[in-house]
C-alpha cells in the first residue's frame, strides 16, 4: 500500500524548515576564543552568588557559581557540572 504524500509533504516542510533555521542561525553565530584569564578568573569564584557595589556608585557587579557532581546509581559513573558567571552593570551620567 503506497503511503500518503500529504502527510509526509507535510512532516517535510516543519522539520525541514527547523534544520534550515538552526543551520542559517548557526552560519551566523561567531566562533568564540578562548581567554584563558578569564578561565582563570571563573575558576577562582566562590560557590554561590555575590554582589559588590563599590564606592564610586556607577557599578556593579555580581558572581555566581554552581558546582555539582551527580552520579547515575550508589556505584554509577558520575559527571561534574560547574557554571560560573560574572556580570557587570555600569551607568554613567554623561
Amino acid at each position: 500500500m503506497p503511503l500518503p504524500l500529504a502527510p509526509a509533504a507535510v512532516l517535510a516542510v516543519k522539520y525541514g524548515s527547523v534544520a534550515l533555521a538552526g543551520f542559517l542561525l548557526a552560519r551566523r553565530v561567531q566562533r568564540g576564543v578562548l581567554d584563558q584569564r578569564a578561565e582563570d578568573a571563573l575558576d577562582r569564584l566562590p560557590e554561590g552568588m555575590t554582589a559588590l557595589r563599590p564606592g564610586d556608585r556607577d557599578q556593579a557587579n555580581a558572581t555566581a557559581r554552581f558546582r555539582r557532581v551527580i552520579r547515575l546509581g550508589a556505584d554509577g559513573p558520575g559527571f561534574e557540572i560547574d557554571a560560573a558567571a560574572l556580570g557587570r552593570l555600569r551607568v554613567r551620567r554623561t
